[in-house]
């Protein structure tokens, strides 16, 4: 019994620090991209899909580890149980596993370039991985002045998108374009979520995130009308033309984005109860791309 106690909470803090549930934020743009490249073309390439899924997820990896310990470097890590480098207490290992993951995310992009003997995806990732490394990596730390949701906005919505849709077609697109905006905030909407319940962390570190900025009432209010924001957006480009009417499925998303605005406000104050709003926000972002991209196929 005293050995199943202990161990069943370090497995939860590896989960934790893993994070399993978020690399569907990696996954989400190849699939969106691809989806629109596949009704806009008929073009469907499955290795190179497989390929990029893979090198998302690794690129992904090395963003997150890499975070870790770009953080643990300035103490705002330091009351997070859950960081890789305070569960292993070895930094430089964190850091030459998250570059492994880097490395090999990058050589399979290279492979999809060779394919395509086109080095324009590579240059896209490329450029991908440097708002990433902005976001945290010393000297920038944009992350810390609060610039973080702009980042991710533009890495894991129009760069991603359009970039899974040129893998496909060697060519770009309005539409593609237009359904990155919709999976670009999705996604922030996740990292947004993710400050509501370390404001005191951030502060003494001198991390101006947006909720340090708004106060988590006022951010709690900026959460309600930054979600609602997908929901109108999609109808919109139906009603334009730009969407096929069957993305309108992904309102069925809608539940959890009343959820987690509902979970929010109700408990903006208190963190320990609003740390699992990230997670709502996964299952918007999950649901809400995965069938955008089921109405692009249908």
């Amino acid at each position: 019994m005293t050995t199943k106690q202990i161990l069943y909470p370090n497995t939860k803090l590896w989960m934790a620090a893993i994070k399993p549930p978020m690399y569907s934020v990696a996954i989400m743009p190849i699939w969106v991209g691809t989806a629109v490249a596949f009704a806009e073309t008929k073009i469907f390439n499955g290795v190179i899909f497989s390929t990029f899924v893979a090198a998302a997820i690794l690129i992904l990896a090395w963003e997150n580890i890499s975070n870790d310990v770009f953080d643990s470097e300035t103490g705002i890590d330091r009351n997070k149980h859950h960081s890789l480098v305070n569960l292993t207490g070895n930094k430089p290992l964190i850091f030459w596993l998250g570059n492994l993951c880097l490395g090999l995310g990058l050589l399979a992009i290279v492979a999809i370039a060779f394919w395509q003997q086109d080095l324009t995806v590579i240059g896209i990732i490329l450029l991908c991985c440097g708002l990433g490394y902005m976001y945290q990596g010393p000297p920038f730390r944009l992350g810390y002045q609060g610039l973080g949701e702009i980042l991710c906005f533009f890495a894991f919505g129009p760069l991603a998108v359009e970039a899974a849709y040129y893998s496909q077609t060697q060519t770009f697109s309005m539409t593609g374009l237009a359904a990155s905006v919709i999976v670009g905030i999705a996604t922030t909407l996740i990292l947004f979520c993710s400050h509501f319940h370390q404001v005191k962390d951030d502060i003494a570190a001198g991390k101006r995130s947006p909720i340090v900025r708004l106060g988590t009432e006022k951010g709690a209010q900026v959460l309600f009308w930054f979600t609602g924001s997908i929901y109108p957006l999609g109808l919109l480009f139906v009603l334009s033309g730009i969407f096929p009417v069957w993305t309108l499925l992904s309102w069925l998303s809608l539940p959890f984005a009343i959820k987690l605005c509902r979970h929010v406000q109700e408990n903006h104050h208190q963190p320990d109860k609003v740390s699992n709003c990230k997670f709502i926000a996964v299952a918007i972002h999950f649901w809400s791309c995965l069938l955008l991209g089921l109405g692009f196929l249908f």
